[in-house]
């Protein structure tokens, strides 16, 4: 038979006399002790000083980093042609020749074949204003109009007003007014003005092609050195072929989808200013597709200057709505759901973060930076992906689930 146990009750004091801890202490053993996050304060402070540092030095040297970027984004663009020739037995140095040639060839030929065009817009600049003009002055005298009824609405509300405080009121003396003259316009400092800023884009228009030439010719010259670079071991090696690789693949796509979603708007500016009606519709089609490389910014311009064309031709402001209305139509169809949708398969990326690049690097270098935000931004995404360190970077530009 199994002895039977014997109850004993342990009082705190038993407890604490046999060397157990106090039951306070038992449970505050379980909890969880206050939690403190280590700052370095040094670090972060130096890593903000670094940042403002690189922020200030792209902005000074806005005029490298930009000729630099697009000859990269050039010879990125130009290679595939560069590299067929070289399978065909022509010598690289020829084929890159050859294809920068054929570019600026292209391009010229375009431009003097809308010359007619382009010259009979800039000929229609003075009467488009002066017809602006008379239509905003014949809208202000129009009794009918909604702009008199404003102004006569106010005017009985003041004349209301100083007939209620007309018995209480004292007698002012009339109100002095300085007029400041501002300086006439002078067309001499304009055309200097003007002239230089054409010299200075012809410079490094230049300057880029020589780069795109240079960059054409040394072809994986420099992937090898960077290879070369990255230390002797082999996983390294990988590692910087494979970036290297992807960055190639996501930039030639995108410059694709950039040129196909530009001749798309081009088309369909083409189909809809004729079917309109409206003058010179190959040279400002033409425009449209050009003006559409730069986001938000550019099919803005692009509206506005072809209202303003519509409204001198048909001198209504409906059909300058319409024209207008219709161009930013077709520049928000095509980038809403092609251009989207084609980044967004080509880069992986959410548009909060393509917003907010476009955001940032428009601020820091203008136009020029709306162009190159989207590239740069996908070379981040692909570099952070492939690099532990900064993979929260890569999460943060990263869509859903991507």
């Amino acid at each position: 038979m199994p002895p039977t146990p014997i109850p004993i009750t342990v009082t705190p004091e038993l407890a604490t006399a046999a060397g157990a801890p106090p039951a306070a202490s038992l449970a505050t053993e379980h909890l969880d002790p206050e939690v403190r996050v280590p700052v370095d304060a040094r670090g972060i402070a130096l890593t903000v000083l670094a940042v403002i540092a690189v922020v200030f030095a792209l902005h000074l040297a806005q005029a490298f980093f930009v000729s630099l970027l697009i000859g990269i984004l050039f010879a990125y663009m130009l290679n595939p042609l560069v590299v067929y020739l070289e399978r065909v037995r022509i010598p690289r140095a020829a084929g890159a020749m050859l294809v920068l040639a054929g570019v600026v060839g292209a391009l010229a030929i375009g431009a003097y074949s809308l010359r007619g065009q382009a010259q009979a817009i800039i000929e229609q600049l003075p009467e488009a204003a002066r017809t602006f003009s008379t239509a905003l002055a014949r809208l202000r005298t129009n009794p009918a109009g909604n702009m008199q009824k404003v102004q006569t609405a106010a005017a009985e509300v003041e004349k209301a007003a100083a007939q209620a405080a007309g018995g209480s009121a004292v007698s002012r003396a009339p109100a002095t007014h300085v007029v400041v003259d501002p300086p006439g316009f002078k067309l001499n400092n304009f055309l200097l003005a003007g002239s230089m800023g054409v010299a200075g884009f012809a410079g490094q228009t230049i300057m880029v092609l020589f780069l795109t030439y240079f960059l054409l010719l040394g072809g994986d010259m420099f992937k090898r050195k960077l290879v070369r670079l990255t230390g002797p071991t082999l996983s390294n090696k990988k590692i910087t072929v494979q970036i290297l690789d992807d960055i190639n693949d996501s930039i030639q796509k995108y410059l694709f989808m950039l040129l196909a979603t530009n001749v798309l708007v081009a088309m369909l500016a083409w189909i809809a200013f004729r079917w309109i009606g409206l003058e010179n519709a190959g040279a400002w089609a033409v425009a449209s597709g050009l003006l559409h490389v730069i986001p938000y910014l550019g099919p803005g311009v692009t509206a506005a200057a072809v209202a303003m064309a519509a409204f001198m031709q048909f001198e209504s402001f409906s059909m300058a709505l319409l024209v207008g209305g219709t161009s930013l139509t077709i520049a928000t169809v095509v980038g809403t759901f092609v251009t989207t949708w084609m980044t967004g398969r080509i880069a992986k990326m959410n548009e909060a973060a393509i917003f907010i690049s476009l955001l940032f690097w428009g601020w820091l270098w203008g136009i020029w930076g709306m162009l190159l935000s989207i590239p740069l931004v996908v070379i981040a995404k692909v570099v952070s992906a492939h690099v532990e360190q900064l993979h929260p970077v890569a999460e943060l530009l990263g869509g859903e689930g991507k």
